[in-house]
């Protein structure tokens, strides 16, 4: 299963159907009248060029901050370099992000294993693991029961979730909302212990299983031994706490924002194509900056429309897709980056006040129900 792009609509025709008539029906949807132009504008066009220079930037930067780490090895400020070190592996995310979305290089192979030497062997997380979790959400974002982005032991990201809660988390529930951008600091070695967990699991990822594991070992291995040889068990373990710290933070703190606080679809619940992919995200204006920080997910209505669309075309879609869907009357959001926390903040808390309060006094309850007072 992989998510819909601008040459394989979700939907098509029945099979029996004369290839005339089948041909007209599709290049008489909305969305393929929609993909045709930005077809036509040369949108869906590589842009080799542009990303052999992003990989060749980002790859200097990276050895420069080895650099840096080498030469400061002996002093504590060591440290303040595991902040850029995080970021950079978030760019790295982003490329293989990029080319999982088979956005970089015209055939497949080579984009998946351009994918999986920046997500496994550069980060360390299962190319695997990831896609299988992308697809579905892709697929049905914040669709319950198929986008597992919305279904989380910790946060609570719907009613259903919280009001199932109590004690402790309950509490916590409530205000999960302030809890939510300290929480991402952990992030990072979630993600690390999920792509594990499932890339050891037998049943869940076959496809080239063992290339995943083979260079995630490499990475932790030439990553463990730096830090070790370099900086020592002591300084080498607070360096890995700020790494790791700051890599949730810029991942978590990257995605959360696309879809967070908006419509959360029953498991049942038929949404057609295009209002599933543009209701359920949000874009976030900003310059070249939130570009960058964001590894161009801010035009996350884009991507989830054309999800092949090279990253730096996405910006050139929005005013089509704007229009589109002012013309078809679906709304489009859009906010900052701070207007999109606001409200991320104000929804959780508001799903969080679901969750049962264990301490409610019996007597207010049954007040407030209209019992009265005991006899």
């Amino acid at each position: 299963m992989t998510a819909p792009t601008a040459s394989h609509p979700p939907a098509g025709p029945p099979a029996d159907e004369p290839a005339g008539r089948a041909k007209a029906q599709r290049r008489s949807t909305p969305y393929a009248q929609l993909t045709a132009q930005v077809q036509e504008a040369g949108l869906m066009q590589r842009r080799r060029g542009h990303y052999w220079v992003r990989i060749a930037a980002t790859t200097a930067v990276l050895a420069a901050n080895v650099a840096g780490i080498v030469l400061l090895a002996d002093s504590w400020l060591v440290l303040l370099l595991g902040i850029p070190l995080a970021l950079i592996m978030t760019q790295f995310a982003f490329l293989g992000h990029d080319a999982a979305h088979r956005q970089i290089f015209a055939r497949h192979s080579s984009n998946e294993w351009a994918a999986r030497i920046f997500a496994a062997l550069v980060v360390g997380l299962s190319y695997g693991w990831w896609m299988g979790k992308h697809n579905r959400h892709h697929q049905a974002p914040n669709q319950r029961g198929i986008d597992g982005d919305i279904e989380s032991d910790v946060v609570a990201f719907y009613d259903e979730a919280a009001e199932s809660r109590r004690g402790l988390l309950a509490w916590f529930t409530r205000r999960q909302g302030w809890f939510f951008i300290p929480l991402l600091l952990g992030e990072g070695l979630n993600l690390h212990y999920e792509s594990t967990r499932i890339l050891l699991d037998r049943g869940s990822i076959s496809k080239r299983r063992w290339v995943d594991a083979s260079l995630i070992v490499v990475h932790w291995t030439v990553y463990l031994t730096l830090l070790l040889t370099l900086l020592g068990p002591g300084r080498g373990a607070a360096f890995f706490g700020v790494h790791m710290a700051m890599f949730g933070l810029s991942m978590g703190g990257t995605f959360a924002p696309n879809h967070t606080g908006l419509p959360v679809v029953p498991r049942t619940e038929k949404v057609d194509f295009i209002r599933r992919q543009v209701l359920m995200s949000r874009n976030i204006r900003g310059g070249w900056f939130v570009n960058l920080f964001m590894g161009g997910l801010n035009h996350q209505i884009e991507h989830h429309l054309f999800p092949s669309m090279p990253r730096p075309n996405l910006r050139r879609a929005r005013p089509y897709v704007k229009a589109f869907c002012a013309e078809h009357g679906i709304k489009y959001t859009e906010t900052t980056f701070l207007g999109a926390y606001r409200d991320i903040i104000r929804y959780l808390n508001e799903v969080g006040l679901k969750a049962r309060n264990p301490f409610r006094c019996p007597l207010a309850a049954q007040l407030r129900g209209g019992g009265g007072l005991p006899s």
